[in-house]
């Protein structure tokens, strides 16, 4: 099986499947030197884990991190690293049911057209269980943007079902409102507007206890990002991030900036106008910056300096324990109804996994910007 690999110079490698002895991932192109350990690791995969609230999937996973290779004395030794992520909470016997049978809205049709054999036990390498390893992945790439440029990756849920939040302004968004409430109590929907969690909440109980499933957006936003990362024909930086998006389980739409809004504006009221930044520090140069984002951060494939702000359309989760009509592998009409733990929502442990797509191909592209001023 091929594209199990993503990136150029910062490049990760995944395996594994949803029910076998774990998922591993080797990344490439991490310098030598950079502080490392298992502690990195543990916030966003514990962050991704199931099991978190009734909103997510009951399954009972530790995620913890084992790091193999390419460490050494809590630095990295510029050689590649492997990470363990164990299984420890398989119930495979729970899709023993839909061996023969396809699940609407899942790969088991056309990964059996692609390879004509599946491993149904979960969904096997097309689970979002996979993810688990580029989380591990995207926290070492976080690590690398915010020691190297003061790069900052965070997401979080923009909108669940037609309940949507207000955010004026994503750049000022920070973790505690993604994670915690007013009150220092979890964030279950991870929603920075806190007025719309309650009804999040409700919508998304509602769908679970009616054995159905509900979709959303998540919205990310990358701070401190250098001006030039991206090339500006096939390699744009836009087009790898929506890559490093569409690559995630569920994704079904990713726009950028103003996205699909800008099909009702006219190039005046679109262009975002340049102006000079005020700087900072006495003796500092002056810095080019918008006055507005509607182009996201990126202008012709490559990084502007301002904030870079993906958003990503997640459909409901397709496994439900509601009867619905299918086909077996030869063709008979059945019906189906998906035993097994599933999350009623995909949003609130998705946005980790968005961080870390993000974060990797920052990464990747701000070692090709450096290799590249390396040669001049």
């Amino acid at each position: 099986m091929a594209g199990n690999s993503f990136g150029k110079l910062f490049r990760i490698t995944t395996a594994g499947e949803s029910h076998g002895p774990g998922n591993v991932v080797i990344v490439d192109g991490v310098p030598a030197g950079l502080p490392l350990s298992e502690d990195d690791l543990r916030p966003d995969l514990k962050r991704r884990r199931p099991g978190q609230s009734l909103l997510t999937t009951q399954r009972q996973e530790d995620d913890e991190p084992e790091i193999l290779s390419g460490v050494f004395d809590g630095r990295t030794t510029g050689t590649s690293i492997a990470i363990l992520v164990r299984n420890t909470d398989q119930r495979s016997g729970d899709y023993s049911d839909i061996r023969e049978k396809y699940r609407p809205g899942h790969a088991d049709f056309t990964f059996d057209a692609r390879y004509g054999f599946r491993d149904y036990r979960g969904g096997g390498r097309s689970s979002a269980r996979e993810t688990t390893a580029r989380v591990a992945a995207g926290a070492i790439a976080k690590k690398l943007i915010a020691h190297e440029f003061g790069g900052q990756v965070l997401g979080y849920v923009r909108q669940v079902g037609a309940i949507k939040a207000e955010i004026p302004s994503p750049e000022n968004v920070t973790l505690s409102q993604v994670e915690h409430l007013a009150d220092g109590s979890p964030n279950l929907v991870r929603c920075p507007d806190h007025a719309v969690v309650p009804r999040m909440i409700e919508l998304i109980d509602a769908v679970r206890r009616d054995t159905d499933s509900i979709g959303g957006v998540s919205e990310i936003v990358a701070i401190g990002v250098p001006a030039g990362l991206g090339e500006p024909v096939f390699d744009k930086l836009k087009a790898d991030l929506a890559k490093a998006l569409f690559s995630l389980p569920a994704v079904l739409g990713v726009e950028y900036g103003i996205g699909f809004a800008c099909a009702e504006l006219r190039g005046s009221e679109n262009n975002d106008l340049f102006t000079i930044a005020t700087p900072k520090f006495p003796g500092q140069s002056p810095e080019i910056i918008t006055t507005s984002n509607r182009h996201g951060g990126m202008l012709g494939g490559i990084s502007s300096g301002m904030p870079i702000i993906l958003r990503a359309a997640i459909k409901p989760t397709s496994s439900l324990a509601k009867e619905q009509p299918t086909v077996t592998r030869d063709g008979q009409p059945t019906t189906i109804r998906t035993k097994g733990r599933h999350d009623p929502c995909l949003l609130p442990r998705f946005v980790p996994m968005a961080e870390a797509m993000v974060a990797i191909v920052l990464a990747d592209h701000w070692l090709r910007w450096k290799s590249a001023r390396l040669r001049q």
